[in-house]
């Protein structure tokens, strides 16, 4: 059975849009419609914790919409968790990057943008309980909104930096820990560049992949989200009442957003 996946860039740009798509759809299984989105009414950039919280909200809209316009599962392009809103599966490409890394080796090393994501990802990878497996952060040192006009030396510092961490840490795999680094390095292999002689696990792909299978599982009736506990869904009335005003405030909202950030 066909498959339709929405991976949502969590930026409110079109920037970012086609580098995905020509560096994730190759990998796509045949039967799956891959559609690659952007945010409306919301910042470009979000490495900073101020716009970054406006960027969650207007994410959370955009995948109760994908799961209402009938998507089969979502990824979600960079670090949100909104699966207490849908029932479709939500893919984060850390997590999915993480639940991979057993079949490409034991340890890893994470490289990413920049000193204040890489603070969040550790937090993270704490998180998904995995501090035993990792075994060093690194970053490149690129912002996104510049790594999209220069994709080759992004490639080319994630060749240098990736060698030195594995040198350095004795980790087995490098988890790249941004989708547009991801992409970047994707392109340079696309384009004829030379593999690494390790793994070097691209959260997109592994995304794609946890996706489209967990798509496939939910359309036959074997995937379920627990509401038992952090996932739970508000069951009292007071509680659905909120969240039902919460949405429509924010698509009250969307006009001047729209505007402000345009």
């Amino acid at each position: 059975m066909a498959r339709r996946i929405n991976f949502i860039n969590p930026f409110g740009t079109t920037a970012y849009d086609d580098l995905i798509k020509e560096t994730l759809s190759h990998y796509a299984m045949d039967d799956t419609k891959l559609e690659v989105t952007h945010l409306e009414g919301c910042p470009s950039d979000m490495d900073y914790f101020y716009p970054k919280h406006i960027v969650e909200a207007a994410l959370f809209e955009a995948v109760k919409k994908s799961e209402e316009d009938g998507f089969d599962a979502v990824i979600s392009g960079c670090c949100y968790d909104p699966r207490e809103l849908v029932n479709i599966p939500v893919v984060g490409p850390f997590e999915a990057s993480l639940s991979m890394l057993s079949y490409y080796g034991r340890t890893a090393v994470i490289v990413t943008d920049h000193v204040k994501a890489g603070a969040q990802m550790k937090d993270n990878v704490k998180l998904y309980g995995a501090s035993d497996r990792i075994l060093g952060l690194d970053v490149i040192n690129w912002y996104v909104k510049d790594m999209v006009k220069d994709t080759a030396s992004v490639a080319q510092d994630v060749v240098e930096v990736t060698a030195k961490s594995i040198e350095k840490s004795g980790a087995e795999v490098v988890i790249l820990n941004c989708t547009i680094i991801a992409a970047s390095y994707q392109r340079y292999l696309m384009n004829g560049g030379t593999p690494a002689p390790f793994p070097i696990l691209n959260p997109n792909l592994m995304a794609l992949s946890m996706a489209e299978n967990l798509a496939n599982l939910h359309q036959k009736g074997s995937y379920q989200v627990s509401r038992l506990g952090y996932y739970a869904q508000p069951q009292q009335e007071h509680f659905q009442k909120v969240s039902e005003q919460t949405r429509q405030a924010w698509r009250d909202a969307q006009p001047s957003l729209a505007k402000s950030f345009a």
